[in-house]
């Protein structure tokens, strides 16, 4: 018995820190978010219609995200707690995007079905992510502007 408390308190100390880095989405509401960033979402949503707001924590970093929709177009808007815009996942047509990501996402996408394919602009940084649906498996792909795979 005492032998079997132990395993399970060195199983849940274990374990524990796993749990607590997994980030957790939590939709909440406008009023929730900081000034900062509500101030910043006004700013963002200009033309759009707002779907809902969520909070995710992950690795000690906070962040908010505005679901927005924009020209009958889904746009995820991405803040930290400053307000400060860290990503914009945008979804646009398959025939919008350069050739050499269209080119590689229906490469990937071939013997499957393509689901919808978004600009992301992270960090500075420009890729297009692509959801593919084979054997009954969705997947994601990311495709840098010049057609080469990076996830």
């Amino acid at each position: 018995m005492k032998r079997d408390l132990v395993c399970t308190v060195a199983a849940g100390a274990i374990l524990l820190p796993c749990t607590a880095a997994i980030a957790a989405e939590v939709k909440v509401k406008m009023s929730d978010l900081p000034s900062a960033v509500q101030t910043a979402v006004k700013q963002q949503s200009k033309g759009a219609t707002i779907r809902g707001f969520s909070k995710e924590t992950e690795k000690g970093k906070t962040e908010y995200e505005a679901e927005l929709t924009l020209n009958g177009r889904n746009r995820d808007v991405s803040f930290d707690a400053a307000g400060n815009v860290i990503s914009v996942e945008e979804e646009v047509p398959l025939p919008s995007v350069p050739d050499a990501v269209r080119a590689a996402i229906q490469k990937a996408a071939a013997g499957g079905s393509l689901g919808k394919v978004e600009q992301v602009k992270e960090n500075g940084k420009l890729f297009y992510e692509a959801t593919i649906r084979k054997e009954g498996k969705s997947s994601e792909i990311q495709v840098d502007p010049n057609g080469v795979l990076v996830k």
